[in-house]
C-alpha cells in the first residue's frame, strides 16, 4: 500500500500501509487539503450499478463498477442483486470470489447485497415478478457471510420468512427488510429473530398510519433497527425526510444512494437488470412511471439530507461512515482514527468530492493536482 499524508489547516492524517496513522509518515507525499473537509471514506451499501454498467444484468462486471465509484467519494460499498434469475446471483458471487484482476484500483466490496427475490410481489416496485420466489432452503441455500453475501433484503410476512432471517443471521448475513406489507408485529417479530436494517424506508412499503404502523412506524420505534434511507430529492418529500431524522437520528439512519446504471449517465434509456427505464431530470423510472432505483452519487444524497434535517457535517457524514461500517460489522471503516483503514474522502463546503483516496492510494484528483 502507498504512503501518504493529508494535510490542511487543523486537519492533518497520515496514511502507512493502508492505515490511518497516529503520527506523520516520513517521505510520504503531501495532498494539500486546505480549505477542505477530510472525512472518513464514505461506504454506500446499495450500489445496482454505475456508469452504464449494472450488476443485476452484468455481474461479472463488478470490479468495473468499483474503479468508478471513487469518483463519486466512495471507498467501499455493497454490490446488489435485485430479484433475478439464480444465475445472475451465482456470477456475482464468483465475480466477487475471484477478486479483482491485476493492478486493479477502487472501492472495495463488502460483499453482495441481494435485494430480493423473496420479497412481497405488491410491493415490488421495479423488481420483476417472474423472478420473485418464497422463503426457502433451497433458495438459500450457501449464502453465508463467509461465501460473499453481506446483506439479504426480504418481506418479513411471508411464508417462511421468521425461518429463513433465523438462518441467514447465524450464516452472519445482516437480514434487511422491505418490499413489503408487513404488520409492525410481524416486524417485531423478525427482529427477534436477529433482523437489524430497513432497505430504503418510505420507498416499497405502505405508508405510516395511526393504527396500522406497519414497516414504517416500527422502523422508526424499534431502536435496533437502521433504516435505509434514499435521500436523492425524488424518493422522498422534504417533510417525510425530516420527520424520518428526527425520528431515527443520525445514529439509525443509514444514507444509500440505490444507484443504478443511470448515475454518471445522461438522460435517456439505461437498464435496470433485464427491464428498460428512462433517465430523467434526476430520476430513474419504468416506463410505467415507477421509480427504480437512482442516478445520485453519495454526496448528492447527504446535501440533501443536510438541508432537510439541519444536521451538522458530522452527523450526515456518519449515516455512510460510521452507521454503514458498524452494520455491516466492519470497524475497520467508517472513522478517522489510528489503526482504521486508510480509506478518505474529500470534499468542499458543498460536498463536492475534490479527492478520494482507498488504502492510502490516491484514487480521484479532481484538483488535478493537490498533492
Amino acid at each position: 500500500m502507498s504512503a501518504l499524508r493529508v494535510a490542511g489547516g487543523s486537519t492533518e492524517v497520515s496514511i502507512a500501509a493502508g492505515l490511518l496513522g497516529d503520527g506523520g509518515a516520513p517521505g510520504a507525499p503531501v495532498y494539500d487539503a486546505t480549505g477542505l473537509h477530510v472525512l472518513p471514506g464514505l461506504i454506500d451499501l446499495q450500489v445496482n450499478g454505475v456508469a452504464g454498467i449494472d450488476l443485476t444484468l452484468e455481474p461479472e462486471r463488478l470490479w468495473e463498477v468499483a474503479t468508478v465509484l471513487p469518483r463519486h467519494g466512495v471507498t467501499a460499498f455493497l454490490p446488489t442483486v435485485i430479484s433475478s434469475s439464480p444465475d445472475a446471483r451465482a456470477a456475482a458471487l464468483a465475480a466477487l470470489a475471484a477478486g479483482p484482476p491485476a493492478g486493479w484500483a477502487g472501492a472495495w466490496p463488502l460483499g453482495l447485497h441481494f435485494e430480493g427475490p423473496m420479497i412481497a410481489d405488491v410491493r415490488r416496485g421495479a423488481h420483476p415478478a417472474r423472478w420473485l420466489e418464497p422463503p426457502s432452503v433451497e433458495l438459500a441455500a450457501g449464502w453465508s457471510r463467509e461465501t460473499g453475501v453481506t446483506m439479504v433484503t426480504l418481506a418479513p410476512e411471508l411464508p417462511g420468512a421468521l425461518e429463513m432471517v433465523s438462518a441467514l443471521v447465524s450464516r452472519g448475513v445482516v437480514v434487511a427488510l422491505g418490499h413489503s406489507e408487513a404488520s409492525a408485529e410481524q416486524v417485531t417479530a423478525a427482529v427477534d429473530r436477529g433482523a437489524r436494517s430497513v432497505t430504503h424506508l418510505g420507498n416499497a412499503m405502505p405508508a405510516l398510519g395511526g393504527r396500522a404502523p406497519g414497516l414504517v412506524g416500527a422502523a422508526l420505534a424499534d431502536a435496533r433497527l437502521t433504516a435505509g434511507v434514499i435521500a436523492d430529492g425524488h424518493h422522498l418529500h422534504p417533510a417525510s425526510l425530516a420527520a424520518y431524522g428526527r425520528s431515527l437520528g443520525p445514529g439509525r439512519l443509514l444514507a444509500v444512494t440505490d444507484c443504478t446504471a443511470a448515475l454518471g449517465l445522461p438522460d435517456g434509456p439505461a437498464r435496470l437488470g433485464e427491464q428498460h427505464v428512462v433517465v430523467r431530470d434526476g430520476t430513474v423510472r419504468l416506463e410505467d412511471g415507477t421509480l427504480a432505483g437512482s442516478a445520485a452519487a453519495l454526496p448528492d444524497c447527504l446535501r440533501v439530507l443536510r438541508a432537510a434535517t439541519g444536521w451538522s457535517l458530522d452527523d450526515v457524514v456518519g449515516c455512510c461512515t460510521r452507521v454503514a461500517a458498524d452494520l455491516v460489522g466492519d470497524r475497520s471503516r467508517g472513522r478517522l482514527v489510528p489503526g482504521a483503514r486508510g480509506d478518505l474522502t474529500v470534499v468542499d463546503d458543498d460536498l463536492r468530492v475534490v479527492a478520494t483516496v482507498v488504502g492510502g492510494r490516491l484514487l480521484h484528483d479532481a484538483s488535478g493536482g493537490g498533492r
